[in-house]
């Protein structure tokens, strides 16, 4: 203040130094009016600071209010997350496990507690990896190291990616495991109770490679064990595919029923199974058809001699239920590395070989050789033409003459099938018959010469008889009386001159079957012979079981007379047997006068062979009933 007024004295000095007391007096007056002034701007200024103060408290006050209420919300959202998490967590059907980077547990849910049969006290967290697997080794839901399990949970997490595995548990269960490892260290583990999954999968896949009725391995298996065993042999060593099926197992079925049928089967598989070893390989590939994979062998003779064994194994009586049943096997075999070297080579040779057994007899096993492939080859054309031939009208019916001894004149035409194949010529059919009962041709061929055979005989001479072969898979068909009762009434002949001719075999195979099938056609009105007649094992047996109409003596006792004293014999014992049943006897394959003369005097009652007429075409054997001219006629 001194220095402002020293400052205002010196400003009102006058030029000569005197003090202007006026002036000094303005400039004093101006200086407290200036004071004033910026006391007035000074509280001014202070009073807008309040002012913007108290606004800004107020302003701060109101956002920490609402900030505050805000995190209140939050903080009330999180505790009903939190909580809806612990209930999702706890209410998984998967037991999860929380670690961190130190194996130390952050949190689990109640599922894992329970799954392992842990507490709470024990499965908290901070708890160690190591010490809940402790736990759980004394509670017998684990068994193991915990450091080695510890180190390979760390090192897992460590790589970074997610990893699964399945835990076999002390008690029989099975755990599926998935560790997902987490930023920044630690991983989370889910655990899932797949017991019953597992043994589903692993009941389907035991499914997908064994067969469900013996449980036996099956042909994918087989396939598989074979290409290994083939990539592992030995110089020197061999192994062997045993192909193999049961004979007349169809027959089996179609009398016993389908329900014997697959016991029988099982029953089969487990004696297979007994027979072969553990060391070889029972496989079954479908129907009757078993193959076992014999490994290690030193020769070829030990093969031989397991296929004796199965043979005879397979011969022995089954005992299913009480019941006995005795059936055959045939057995094809093949050889690595003699054979082939591919599975599925050695299975085609193993099945060529067993075509082979079959065709010389059944109930035998046969080796396979080269030879054989061309067999099949030509066996299998065959069958490819013969599932064309009805349909290309191929066929054609022949008719052979059977004559009366007595007068001479014809009373029965036996129908013959033949096949005039484009390329073959006329194939026998011995060779096409066989093959067409195989693959199931014969009921269709059969029906077919039925009908034609019943609508020839329409065209004939009154009284004239035909004679219809019956195969003993036709015997089996339920449909067989539909079919003749229609071809009986569609040629317009009588029932009388309809003549069936079944041999021994055909009522062998399926007794009760065809005695059944035999006693319908008997109410039809037609007759019955018995063809072949002493080539089976239970001739007089059958002629006691169905009354035969007329007694055909094989061509093989024919052949030997006049002169062979075991035919005469034969053939007395048959016509005498026949007579006192009141039978007619035809004797088959006559080629000689001498023959004739010898079955006459031995008394048959008729005679069919080539000496009077060979098979022919139908419209020869009309002329031939037309004319009423017999060979026999033209040699007298």
């Amino acid at each position: 203040m001194q220095r402002l007024f020293d400052r205002q004295l010196e400003k009102s000095r006058t030029p000569s130094g005197e003090v202007d007391l006026d002036k000094l007096g303005e400039l004093v007056v101006a200086a407290y009016e200036q004071a004033a002034h910026d006391r007035r701007r000074t509280d001014r200024s202070i009073s807008l600071m309040v002012e913007e103060l108290d606004q800004s408290n107020r302003k701060l006050e109101r956002e920490i209010i609402d900030r505050t209420v805000d995190l209140r919300a939050r903080e009330a959202d999180l505790v009903t997350q939190n909580a809806r998490f612990a209930t999702a967590v706890n209410n998984m059907s998967q037991a999860l496990l929380l670690m961190d980077a130190s194996a130390r547990m952050q949190m689990c849910n109640h599922r894992y507690i329970d799954m392992y049969g842990l507490t709470p006290e024990i499965a908290r967290p901070g708890c160690t990896l190591k010490k809940l697997l402790e736990a759980r080794i004394a509670c017998g839901s684990w068994a193991g190291s915990p450091d080695e399990y510890v180190a390979r949970a760390l090192s897992l997490a460590e790589a970074g990616s997610p990893t699964s595995w399945f835990s076999e548990l002390p008690d029989g269960r099975t755990v599926s495991i998935l560790l997902h490892p987490l930023p920044g260290g630690g991983w989370v583990t889910t655990h899932e109770d797949v017991t019953e999954r597992r043994g589903v999968e692993m009941r389907i896949a035991h499914m997908a490679r064994h067969d469900g009725l013996t449980g036996l391995p099956n042909r994918d298996y087989l396939r598989e064990q074979l290409a290994t065993a083939i990539a592992a042999l030995s110089p020197g060593r061999h192994l062997a595919v045993l192909y193999l099926d049961l004979d007349q197992f169809k027959s089996i079925n179609d009398t016993l029923g389908h329900a014997v049928g697959d016991d029988l089967l099982k029953a089969v598989g487990e004696r297979l199974r007994e027979t072969a070893g553990d060391s070889n390989v029972v496989a079954r590939l479908g129907g009757d058809e078993f193959v076992i994979l014999a490994t290690g062998l030193a020769d070829r003779m030990e093969a031989v001699r397991l296929a004796e064994r199965l043979c005879v194994a397979v011969r022995q009586p089954f005992d299913l239920d009480g019941s006995l049943l005795v059936t055959e096997t045939s057995l094809g075999v093949s050889f690595a590395p003699d054979d082939a070297r591919e599975p599925n080579d050695l299975l085609k040779h193993a099945d060529m070989a067993l075509y082979r057994a079959k065709a010389e007899g059944r109930g035998s096993y046969r080796l396979f050789e080269p030879e054989m492939d061309a067999r099949v080859r030509a066996r299998h054309a065959m069958e490819q033409a013969l599932r064309d031939a009805l349909h290309n009208g191929e066929f054609e019916m022949y008719y052979q003459p059977l004559l009366n001894l007595r007068d001479g004149k014809i009373k029965t035409c036996e129908a013959l099938i033949r096949w005039n194949h484009p390329l073959w010529g006329q194939v026998s059919p011995s060779e096409f018959i066989p093959i067409a009962e195989e693959i199931g041709l014969i009921i269709p061929i059969g029906d077919w010469v039925v009908r034609q055979a019943c609508a020839e005989a329409g065209l004939w001479p009154a009284g004239i008889k035909v004679a219809i072969n019956l195969s003993p898979v036709q015997l089996r068909n339920p449909n067989l009386i539909n079919v003749i009762v229609v071809a009986i009434a569609a040629s317009g002949i009588q029932p009388e001159r309809v003549e069936f001719e079944i041999t021994e075999t055909a009522l062998m195979q399926n007794t009760a079957v065809a005695l059944s099938a035999l006693h319908s056609l008997r109410d039809l009105g037609v007759s019955i012979s018995m063809d072949d007649f002493g080539t089976g094992y239970s001739s007089l047996s059958n002629l006691r079981r169905f009354p035969f109409d007329k007694i055909k003596i094989d061509r093989c006792f024919v052949a030997g007379l006049p002169g062979e004293a075991g035919s005469v014999a034969i053939v007395r014992a048959v016509v005498g047997l026949a007579r006192s049943l009141h039978m007619v006897t035809t004797a088959e394959g006559v080629e000689t006068a001498e023959q004739i003369e010898q079955v006459k005097v031995l008394g048959c009652t008729e005679v069919q062979g080539n000496l009077f007429s060979k098979p022919v075409p139908a419209i020869e054997i009309r002329r031939l009933l037309s004319a009423h001219i017999t060979p026999m006629a033209k040699s007298a």
